[in-house]
């Protein structure tokens, strides 16, 4: 978003206070963490910046919300979430049991956060379709989630063997034992898992056909989207799995390489299968190693849903493109 904002002349200057920046592990909890997240809160309530017309709060800004419309002093407030945080961990990832006290905390926090703000911006209509009720508003906006030009730039060039890459959170949206099953129903092709979570225990007993690798920098994921076969999207079959797009989607149709994701309302938003994509059954890991049969075997596929790919990307979710629609909807407060 900073980047894409940047690209259409506008001047980003960042207030930010390092809580996850530095781990791998993310959103990990701790009496530890939550200590360094009340202090950052805290040095951001603060803050007053000045000379800047409106205050962007981005992904994961939920409790940013109360400092950020102190700092605005009456100036717009937009608000990026990418996600109900109660949707996500109550009902997506199971941290929490629904009704339960920290299910209803997260809830309000969602409301508080989305009432808050003068525009939410959502990455999908599918998404801001869900968001919507959930918060009681209906002026929620769109803006693709798109990938940095500077990193994924088209080049790919696939090495041999074929291999399918999948790089993320193993986390239950990502439909990760669907692609272990697809891996275990097609032996003679190799998959390679980039990423940990929730799920690593599914690693445990990955068929051989499947390389893992924990964690590698972000620089180098271009590289490794580059060298693949094909990407894999997202396959889960959770409710939230219908509505976004991933970044990962994203990456791969800026690289130029062929991508396979679950057929979902919002990855239709975006993509056609067998142009620029080619989409599978969520949860279907017979017609995913079909499907990865059939591109590893057709080199002329592969190419032309590439090709498609990256035409897509220019035209809907390039940082010039996002870039005129974030300026549009920020303008439009003004």
């Amino acid at each position: 978003m900073i980047s894409c904002l940047r690209a259409a002349g506008v001047e980003v200057a960042e207030e930010h206070v390092a809580v996850w920046d530095d781990l791998r592990e993310g959103w990990s909890a701790g009496p530890g963490r939550a200590l360094r997240l009340a202090a950052a809160e805290a040095r951001l309530f603060t803050r007053r910046p000045r000379g800047f017309d409106a205050l962007v709060v981005g992904y994961p800004g939920h409790l940013d919300l109360p400092a950020a419309r102190r700092a605005a002093r009456g100036r717009p407030v937009v608000f990026n979430p990418l996600v109900s945080l109660a949707d996500t961990l109550v009902g997506d990832r199971g941290r929490f049991r629904p009704g339960s006290l920290a299910a209803g905390a997260l809830e309000r926090i969602d409301l508080r956060a989305f009432r808050s703000a003068d525009l939410v911006v959502a990455d999908t209509e599918a998404h801001a379709h869900f968001l919507g009720p959930l918060t009681g508003r209906d002026d929620i906006a769109v803006c693709f989630v798109g990938a940095e030009d500077r990193l994924f730039t088209p080049g790919w060039a696939p090495r041999e063997p074929f291999t399918a890459l999948f790089v993320g959170k193993l986390i239950p949206l990502q439909g990760v034992e669907t692609i272990l099953a697809a891996a275990r129903a097609v032996p003679d092709i190799d998959f390679r898992v980039v990423g940990s979570g929730q799920l690593d225990a599914l690693l445990a007993e990955r068929p051989p056909n499947v390389d893992h690798v924990p964690w590698i920098e972000y620089e180098q994921l271009p590289g490794e989207i580059h060298a693949a076969g094909c990407a894999l999207g997202i396959f889960g079959t959770t409710a939230k799995a219908q509505r976004v797009i991933p970044n990962k989607a994203f990456q791969a149709l800026a690289s130029g390489a062929p991508l396979i994701t679950a057929d979902t309302p919002a990855a239709r938003e975006l993509l056609v299968d067998g142009e620029s994509a080619l989409l599978t059954p969520a949860g279907d890991a017979d017609a995913l190693a079909d499907t990865i049969r059939r591109l590893a075997g057709d080199a002329g596929l592969a190419r032309r849903i590439g090709t498609g790919g990256r035409a897509t990307y220019e035209r809907a979710a390039s940082e010039a493109v996002l870039g005129r629609r974030w300026r549009a909807l920020i303008e439009g407060l003004l």
